[in-house]
């Protein structure tokens, strides 16, 4: 019926632009048809047979009535008497206004104006009451999820490497959905929802983007965010459009990107909850598993704060699996780095095992970006292929931020940033079981007037696992620099340059007391909950679960723990400050200071190891 209506209102637009080109065009034309000659024109009026004349603008012709009504068109001479012979036989004389071409299209212009205004606003009044009395101005009920009915993402499993386990446990819901049969032939059912969870950069949404690649049925993809509005009931409106537009194109895979964005615990506010994005996530509870089941739609979900999700939203039925999405160890880090190298020039000495071990705890997202700033470096620098030295480069650029070689320097500021810097790697170098130095610069960089690289254990960081003769020579190697300055220029001569040394030594040894047990006093308890409200600040802050005398034995335990390991960093300086000098003496010509170069002084000096704490 709509459709109907349309075609009739364009054929009445149609009709009525004919017609008033019609009616301009014929308007246009003259209405007579006889022209005299000049003088058969001046012999009629001197008979009285003319009644009226009208001259056109440029005196070139005229159009007489005669007596008898009809209309005569003359072209007329250039007479000056022509006036006078008028006149004197009573002829009645106008002028015509000036004509030319554009009166035909303004006339036709004025006429189509108001018709076409009205046809305008019929159709848009034809329009709303298609879309129905309940339907929204902009359409914001519509779910903006974008849809790929054959995913062209051009990311297949290949093109994703570091994760391996993630890839087996999606590589099932791929195998479900090409081979259905396999797996209800024993009765198994593929789980409705799968929660990727892991932090930013880990590769979560191109996992998801691999199983749309793989398993070639339609993809829905959509961010958390967008289900949510500044209107009631927008929100659950399109959850309910996505997953109807889902059910009609099953099977198939919605991703929900930041899920956390809609997902969040519910009644969690001051006021009690029945706000717009509890109603988002109560619909989004139903749709995945309420009533009515969802055969063949599967939800793909990421997530970097899954503990700030709601547990409705976690449970068995709603997403069945959580695939943790870590950052890759050595040998991840090195199958990301080959992906990554693909499309790069790289030298005879770029050696990725040697990038892969100067690079823990990065991510897929860190591992590509450090390889192109590798490429920015080779290019600002005219080279034609990135070689090792703006690997290094780069991986110092992303760590601590560029260079700051413009920055003038008085020697006695280069001298004090030497002797800090050499404090700390001395510290580190001589305590067992400690992170290797890796490299030592009095370059600014970021915020910082120097740096002590320190190469962190493979295995620690896989495990997170950290003993206490680790934290307490952790504390030590922090507060080397701050002794190298009391040492070589006194006390009263320190600087705020460890301002950020002393916070870490205080975090740590608080840590130890309060967390991990570590203290001889308070034994093996964890004091202060962890588990306040995230929406008032559980991030921030702790609850306090311990007395006022507690409390006071907490702040002399961590005293303790710092002055324990100020002693030990103390008497390693000390006991080798002709090793610190001649450090901070090559700090001050080469300005760096790589692990090699520390080897050899060390091998080539007289030094005496720290104290096991």
């Amino acid at each position: 019926m709509n459709k109907r209506w349309r075609n009739a209102g364009l054929y009445a637009l149609l009709a009525i632009v004919v017609i008033a080109l019609a009616t301009a065009f014929f308007d246009k034309q003259p209405q007579t048809r006889e022209s005299w000659r000049y003088s058969q024109f001046i012999q009629e009026v001197q008979s009285n047979n003319v009644n009226k004349v009208s001259l056109s603008a440029d005196r070139s012709k005229a159009l007489v009535q005669v007596q008898d009504g009809n209309k005569v068109v003359v072209n007329l001479p250039n007479d000056p008497d022509l006036i006078n012979i008028l006149t004197k036989n009573n002829v009645d004389i106008s002028v015509l206004p000036t004509t030319d071409g554009n009166d035909f299209w303004i006339r036709a212009v004025s006429s189509l104006f108001f018709p076409v205004l009205l046809l305008v606003g019929l159709f848009f009044l034809l329009r709303r009451a298609q879309n129905g009395p309940g339907s929204q101005a902009m359409n914001f009920g519509k779910s903006k999820a974008r849809v790929q009915m054959e995913p062209q993402t051009q990311v297949t499993f290949n093109d994703v490497a570091g994760i391996d386990q993630a890839k087996l446990e999606l590589n099932e819901v791929v195998d479900f959905l090409k081979n259905a049969d396999r797996f209800t032939a024993v009765g198994a059912k593929i789980p409705k929802g799968v929660l990727l969870v892991g932090p930013p950069g880990t590769g979560k949404t191109l996992l998801a983007k691999a199983v749309a690649g793989e398993a070639g049925v339609p993809f829905f993809s959509i961010s958390g965010s967008e289900f949510v509005e500044m209107f009631v009931g927008v929100g659950a409106s399109r959850v309910r459009d996505l997953f109807e537009q889902a059910k009609t194109n099953a099977p198939c895979i919605v991703f929900i990107d930041e899920i956390d964005a809609v997902g969040r615990q519910r009644g969690a506010g001051l006021g009690g909850g029945n706000d717009e994005r509890e109603q988002t996530l109560n619909q989004l509870l139903t749709e995945m598993d309420g009533f009515e089941g969802n055969t063949g739609i599967i939800i793909i979900a990421a997530t970097n704060r899954p503990d700030v999700l709601d547990a409705a939203l976690l449970r068995p039925g709603r997403f069945d699996r959580q695939v943790v999405v870590d950052r890759p160890d050595y040998a991840g880090r090195l199958e990301i780095l080959n992906v990554h190298a693909r499309g790069k020039t790289l030298s005879k000495d770029i050696d990725l095992e040697r990038i892969a071990r100067r690079t823990p705890g990065f991510t897929g997202a860190d591992l590509a970006n450090l390889l192109n700033e590798a490429a920015i470096l080779a290019a600002r620098r005219n080279l034609t292929e990135v070689s090792m030295d703006e690997v290094n480069d780069a991986i110092d650029r992303v760590l601590a931020g560029p260079e700051k070689k413009d920055r003038v320097m008085s020697e006695k500021r280069k001298e004090l940033v030497a002797y800090h810097e050499a404090g700390h790697a001395l510290v580190g170098a001589l305590m067992p079981d400690y992170d290797p130095v890796q490299k030592i610069s009095i370059i600014p960089r970021g915020r910082a007037g120097g740096l002590t690289w320190f190469t962190p254990s493979e295995d620690r960081m896989d495990s997170g696992l950290y003993s206490r003769s680790y934290l307490q020579n952790q504390m030590a190697v922090a507060l080397g620099g701050r002794l190298a300055e009391e040492i070589i220029y006194g006390d009263e001569e320190v600087t705020t340059g460890a301002s950020n040394d002393l916070q870490q030594v205080a975090r740590v040894a608080r840590q130890m007391v309060t967390r991990f047990g570590m203290s001889d006093r308070l034994g093996p308890v964890a004091l202060g909950r962890q588990q306040g409200n995230m929406f008032l600040g559980r991030d921030i802050a702790s609850e306090r679960d311990f007395s006022e005398e507690t409390a006071a034995t907490i702040d002399e335990e961590v005293s303790t723990l710092v002055e324990e390991a100020y002693r030990r960093a103390k008497a390693v300086l000390i006991d080798n400050r002709h090793v610190l000098e001649q450090l901070a003496a090559m700090l001050i010509e080469k300005e760096t200071v790589d692990a090699e170069e520390l080897q050899d002084l060390l091998a080539n000096s007289d030094v005496k190891m720290a104290s096991i704490a």
